[in-house]
């Protein structure tokens, strides 16, 4: 144990002592009554200790994390609650969240996300079909004006428009391409150009 881990146990030590001291006193002859309040004192401060234990694991569900942009062109995504990595890129300026997935060719606009981009699904020819996991999907061709992540912007990029409604846009292959190099290690996905 290193000597702030000592200072913190010992803190916790006497204020449970104060804690339980202050009860004695305050209940002298009400032997049940001192029991209850020391149970719920106890249950109290093991749930502190819990929470505090499980802050890492609880704080990735409950704050939102977001790509952070580094110095030499590099963009770091982190790992989301469900094992994907999310990132949020402005589409013809508008934002739409993605899922980076390397298994993808494309980059694949759900319904929803085209209309927000300025797209109408039901203008398009969806003459196109991908393979998915889910089987055989009918897709439409688009070009988008801009795409933006971070400080990196690229103009006139052929996306596609699925048909059917999907949990998440795609960020396929033919974005990430324009990167250099992609790495997933800690819980991060980097890409650099």
């Amino acid at each position: 144990m290193n000597g702030d881990l000592i200072a913190r146990v010992l803190y916790l030590v006497l204020l449970g002592a104060a804690v339980v001291g202050s009860l004695i006193v305050q209940s002298r002859g009400k032997r049940n009554q001192v029991f209850q309040q020391l149970s719920i004192w106890g249950l109290i401060f093991i749930g502190v200790i819990a929470g505090v234990g499980l802050w890492s694991d609880i704080s990735k569900n409950v704050l939102p994390q977001q790509a952070s942009f580094g110095p030499g062109g590099t963009v770091s995504i982190p790992q989301g609650p469900d094992g994907h990595y999310h990132v949020t890129v402005e589409v013809n300026g508008q934002p739409v969240r993605f899922m980076v997935d390397t298994g993808a060719s494309d980059i694949v606009l759900t319904p929803r996300d085209a209309r927000r981009a300025g797209i109408d699904p039901g203008q398009l020819a969806y003459v196109g079909t991908a393979m998915t996991a889910n089987g055989t999907v009918a897709t439409a061709r688009v070009r988008l004006a801009s795409v933006r992540l971070g400080p990196f912007v690229t103009h006139d990029v052929a996306a596609s428009v699925n048909r059917v409604g999907m949990s998440s846009s795609l960020l396929g292959m033919a974005y990430l391409e324009r990167f250099g190099k992609i790495e997933i290690a800690g819980g991060r996905m980097v890409l650099s150009r």
